[in-house]
């Protein structure tokens, strides 16, 4: 079962289950509250996974897919804690119209300005001194995903709070044979749409139209008890 912050399919069939679509369904990235998440450009990172747990995907491929995640973990640590030096950047910052730095800054930091490039901040630092250097040079994709990811980190990060506290609901199951007609706190369209979609957890429960903050409120007591 994919998330919602997994695939667009995981939405794409949440939303089917869960809202009463009866017109003809259009997958828009505007659906998803995750889509800073969800990018074309991570979609190996974020599934390749499951393709190899299901046999859909070969050992050699899954493996590159590891050691490029390894890369970017240590890439992302590496550029947090080395430093250039003004004389080292400044040429390149006033190159693109933007402001020089008086003091040592790392690269995690420059790269957030617009119009600075993150294979062009790895060129001005010692390759001899710091070999992770050549490493990140000579895989583009891990350059990518380490661009993106330090140039929207703040915007990133809290989607990733946001995800844990979604996923904090998503746990919470709700017993398979309930009668929620029972539960008379809970309004009557609220009743009439769970017991329609039957939902597997409190975070897809939250997200069926016609059911209340309220409701969700009176379920999460009754399944507590």
């Amino acid at each position: 079962i994919l998330k919602r912050s997994e695939a667009y399919i995981g939405v794409l069939i949440d939303d089917l289950v869960g809202k009463s679509t009866d017109e003809p369904y259009r997958m828009f990235t505007s659906r998803s509250e995750h889509r800073l998440l969800l990018r074309q450009d991570n979609a190996d990172r974020r599934l390749m996974k499951y393709g190899f747990e299901f046999g859909l995907i070969p050992k050699e491929l899954y493996s590159d897919l590891q050691r490029r995640e390894t890369l970017i973990v240590n890439g992302k640590e590496f550029l947090n804690k080395v430093k250039l030096k003004p004389e080292e950047v400044n040429d390149l910052l006033l190159k693109v119209e933007d402001s020089p730095i008086s003091e040592k800054e790392t690269p995690a930091r420059l790269i957030k300005r617009p119009k600075i490039k993150l294979k062009d901040l790895l060129l001005r630092i010692d390759a001899e001194k710091h070999p992770t250097v050549n490493a990140l040079l000579a895989n583009p994709k891990v350059i990518n995903q380490l661009e993106i990811e330090l140039k929207y980190e703040g915007y990133i990060e809290r989607q990733k709070e946001l995800v844990k506290k979604v996923e904090k609901l998503e746990a919470l199951e709700i017993p398979a044979g309930i009668d929620y007609w029972s539960i008379k706190a809970i309004s009557t369209e609220g009743r009439e749409k769970l017991t329609r979609v039957r939902p597997r957890s409190i975070g897809q429960a939250s997200r069926i139209s016609g059911v209340s903050p309220s409701d969700i409120s009176v379920l999460l007591v009754y399944i507590r008890n």
